[in-house]
């Protein structure tokens, strides 16, 4: 490599590019990994191979790069590997970057227009024998559960006609099968929903296509029995605005935040469109519905998060000047004239979150997230400056009132977002285990930390020390050896 990375913060500190695959054997571990941890906790995050065409990117451009843990009887090995992308493997072949700015093909070497932008580091999730590796801009990529290689990428057989695909499609504990969306479904910037669900075999089930309110960004969805959920966050896409070289999203501080409504199996002229003051959803917890009534969980930041999708002129809010709430909607699905209504669960600083598996769609209890919480002490000194996102905290929520318990990971150390494993099919929901990622920043390296679900202040059960440092991942996903 004959040019170095920028120093930037999406280069610098613990998100210095790691670029390595292998596989590490029976890793260290302190404490003791629970006997019934039997599965893998996969798990996918941009970690660019080149450097970038046009000298910087931002955090979300990097190539996909998955970890897979695999645990059994009380040890734990590590898979690391790239998604064999046609980007990649173009990059590779002529040893510098070819792709331009995120999400902007007119930005891109001339060699590469005939090849998907797809980096597929966004989520990894676990469906009909395959594993797909998503961004939301792109279709998936599938890979082999067992070896990780790249097999190809995936349209579930042609099925699939959008031109892109959710990062978090939601899986039916009851039935196996799988919803999914697309945004800008017929192109960048385009105002193109298409909705989608696919069985357990991966047979289509539901297509419908529809209007978006405005072209903006749908990171997430939520199911529930009946429903599918859509929100809308007022970051806009623009195709003059790629055209001339820019960014594809900026901030609309003008524009309520939306939720897109759709029953289960409808048709267009079933959607909902519910609205609320202007903010920015995050991720969701879980969906369920109560005599008629829809109830989102999930977190939302009361402005914009992403500094690097600014509002016109570059006006951003400086870090810490706005909270996060997570946040329980409840739409009435039985009157056309009734708006959204939130009920606030907590202010804490809480995002990354999942739920027992074997509950989405349904009433449920509890949370698993990470949380930044900056009353606690940090060293930067001995850890480096915080740059970009910061989560220091893990937590379990009971959604039913707010309250959470906590680990702190240290004054040197940040987490990465945590996944809930249970202890058995038949446990009680919520008992089991909590699994993050943490990086030991002053160290420059990380472990995997394993937590019981329902003592988090007690700490670790078990630590998996790691001989190196882990970028910060996105999004990742539990499955148990038994499905």
């Amino acid at each position: 490599m004959t040019t170095p990375f920028p120093k930037s913060p999406t280069f610098m500190t613990i998100d210095e590019p790691f670029r390595f695959e292998g596989d590490l054997y029976d890793l260290e571990v302190e404490g003791q990994i629970p006997a019934e941890l039997d599965g893998t906790f996969f798990s996918v995050g941009p970690d660019q191979a080149f450097p970038p065409k046009l000298g910087d990117s931002n955090p979300f451009n990097g190539d996909g790069f998955v970890r897979a843990f695999r645990i059994k009887d009380g040890h734990c090995d590590l898979q690391l590997r790239y998604v064999m992308t046609q980007r990649l493997a173009a990059e590779r072949a002529a040893r510098k970057g070819l792709f331009g700015h995120y999400r902007n093909p007119f930005t891109d070497d001339p060699s590469v227009k005939h090849l998907s932008r797809a980096v597929a580091n966004t989520n990894v999730v676990a469906h009909n024998g395959l594993l797909l590796a998503m961004k939301e801009d792109a279709q998936p990529y599938a890979m082999d559960l067992q070896t990780l290689e790249t097999k190809e990428l995936y349209t579930w057989n042609g099925q699939m006609t959008a031109t892109t695909f959710t990062a978090h499609p939601k899986i039916d504990p009851a039935t196996g099968e799988l919803f999914g969306y697309a945004y800008a479904a017929k192109g960048e910037a385009s105002d193109d929903i298409a909705v989608y669900a696919f069985d357990k075999h991966g047979k289509k089930t539901w297509e419908v296509w529809f209007k978006s309110p405005y072209p903006g960004m749908i990171h997430d969805c939520a199911i529930s029995e009946n429903y599918l959920i859509l929100p809308l966050i007022p970051q806009v896409m623009s195709l003059d605005r790629i055209k001339a070289g820019g960014i594809i999203f900026q901030w609309e501080p003008s524009l309520e935040q939306k939720y897109i409504v759709i029953p289960r199996g409808g048709e267009a002229k079933d959607v909902r469109v519910f609205s609320a003051p202007n903010a920015m959803p995050g991720h969701v917890v879980n969906a369920f519905d109560d005599n008629g009534k829809l109830y989102l969980d999930l977190p939302v930041a009361l402005d914009n998060v992403f500094w690097f999708f600014p509002e016109a002129g570059g006006k951003f809010p400086p870090p810490g000047s706005f909270g996060t709430e997570v946040t329980r909607w409840c739409f009435d699905m039985n009157d056309k004239h009734s708006k959204a209504v939130p009920s606030v669960m907590s202010r804490m600083a809480a995002e990354f979150p999942h739920c027992d598996d074997r509950y989405v769609g349904r009433p449920y209890k509890y949370g698993f997230m990470q949380a930044s919480d900056m009353s606690k002490p940090y060293n930067p000194e001995r850890a480096g400056p915080i740059m970009g996102f910061f989560f220091n905290t893990l937590l379990t929520m009971d959604m039913s009132t707010g309250a959470a318990t906590t680990w702190f990971a240290g004054d040197t150390s940040s987490t990465q977002e945590p996944v809930f494993a249970p202890k058995s099919a038949t446990a009680a929901e919520g008992e089991g285990y909590v699994l993050s990622i943490v990086n030991r920043r002053a160290e420059h390296r990380s472990d995997l930390v394993i937590l019981d679900a329902q003592r988090m202040q007690d700490g670790p059960v078990a630590t998996v020390k790691l001989p190196v440092r882990l970028k910060y991942g996105i999004h990742g996903n539990w499955l148990p050896t038994s499905r």
